[in-house]
């Protein structure tokens, strides 16, 4: 998932897990191949709202191991599955991630200008609203090069 080139294998499956997966109300959000010795791992990356637990990831890998197991989309070579959680360090492209990561900080790496720090308290199809320094900042999806949440230690959960 680092340089972006995606292989037709990990179109393949992504295709075939999608469906299975959004009728556990699980969203695909990568897919990758890594060689490891004579095996392979394919880690597919999920996520929901209200974030992943463990029993999701149990029932997602139980499905999908059904899936794969009654499709020839891996071929013979011998792999293993992982199925984890999105990952905090995964920046946020599509409007889901902003609406998942609403009350979160998040630092936003603008197409143009300087990067600013900012806590998502909105989201829409093209924009979310962030509050920076205390003031409230439409970003346009389109306008955002990168951005990632950042973890937050001691916070007061405020109920």
């Amino acid at each position: 998932m680092g340089s972006g080139q995606r292989s037709s294998d990990e179109t393949g499956v992504e295709s075939l897990v999608s469906g299975p997966l959004a009728e556990l109300g699980l969203d695909v959000e990568a897919v990758e191949i890594t060689p490891a010795g004579k095996r392979r791992v394919l880690r597919i990356a999920v996520d929901k709202d209200g974030g992943l637990s463990l029993d999701d990831v149990a029932t997602a890998t139980r499905a999908l191991n059904g899936v794969l197991d009654e499709s020839d989309v891996m071929g013979e070579l011998p792999y293993t599955l992982e199925v984890t959680s999105r990952g905090v360090d995964r920046p946020l492209t599509l409007p889901r991630h902003w609406r998942r990561n609403v009350d979160r900080l998040v630092k936003v790496t603008p197409v143009e200008g300087e990067p600013f720090t900012g806590r998502v308290v909105a989201y829409g199809d093209e924009s979310a609203t962030l509050v920076v320094d205390g003031d409230e900042q439409v970003v346009p999806y389109a306008s955002v090069a990168k951005a990632l949440v950042q973890i937050e230690f001691n916070r007061k959960e405020h109920s």
